[in-house]
């Protein structure tokens, strides 16, 4: 056994997760490819910091140390692209999810059979049309449908594109009216997005109020004391300070601008 299989063995929902991410590689052949890359990335880094050492008059065994911390923690940032990935896609899904549901809904009101109105859906825009080209694709292949539903709702990132599924299969095996349960599904969906711009509101006065006051208030009112009293006792402010002063602000404003991204719901009703 290779040390890329041994390493896959270790993390026994890597492949699931590749398949959910839409990345077209083995495990073994995955790790092998970020194995090699963060090789390179901790080599050249490993060269910078061995002439920033020997300048420094340090021990060269602290290089091979640099090595091998910097070798784990890039590993371990690239590895995580999987889930990044997954995540990325799950919150497009989101999104997407209400709209690609009443697609469905629409097509089956019609008076059109299931089967066409998923392959009616794979041919709309979007990530969610995505998931209803595979269940077609499944189909064409000789799978049946209820399979292809478990399936497509098994690898699915977005927990409200499985709900959907589920129970769009869970009425197809039952027996019962599809339009029914995808029209009770879909009303729930929108309740819990309703609910989550409603909490999104709730965080939105917290986070805004201390963005004033961090950002703004602090900052400005800090800024004009500071010169009053430089100016009184004669402490000497050059150019250097005013700029690590910006500089210090740029970054409150980058964090509050991630934390305002971060709390905004992944919802489109």
């Amino acid at each position: 056994m290779s040390l890329y299989n041994r390493i896959a063995a270790k993390y026994p929902d890597l492949k699931k997760d590749l398949w959910v991410a839409q990345i077209n590689l083995t495990p073994e052949n995955y790790i092998k490819e970020k194995f090699r890359s963060t090789l390179i990335i901790s080599g050249m880094l490993t060269i910078l910091t061995f002439f920033m050492f020997s300048k420094m008059n340090l021990p060269i065994i602290l290089v091979i140390l640099a090595f091998i911390v910097y070798f784990f923690l890039i590993f371990k940032v690239f590895f995580k692209t999987v889930k990044a990935k997954i995540t990325k896609r799950q919150k497009k899904i989101d999104e997407e999810v209400l709209f690609a549901g009443r697609f469905l809904l629409v097509k089956l009101h019609s008076g059109k059979p299931l089967i066409n109105a998923l392959m009616d859906a794979s041919d709309s825009y979007g990530v969610a049309s995505q998931y209803f080209k595979d269940i077609i694709r499944d189909i064409d292949t000789g799978t049946p449908l209820e399979e292809a539903l478990d399936k497509a709702a098994s690898y699915s990132p977005s927990k409200r594109m499985r709900k959907i599924l589920f129970q769009i299969n869970n009425a197809l095996k039952i027996g019962i009216d599809v339009t029914q349960t995808l029209e009770s599904i879909l009303d729930q969906i929108s309740s819990e997005q309703l609910l989550e711009i409603d909490r999104y509101g709730k965080k939105l006065n917290s986070v805004t109020m201390f963005y004033m006051l961090l950002a703004i208030v602090l900052p400005s009112l800090g800024l004009t004391m500071f010169v009053v009293v430089a100016s009184m006792i004669n402490i000497g402010a050059d150019l250097t300070l005013f700029l690590a002063i910006a500089f210090f602000l740029i970054i409150i404003e980058l964090i509050f601008l991630s934390i305002f991204k971060s709390i905004r719901p992944n919802v489109n009703i």
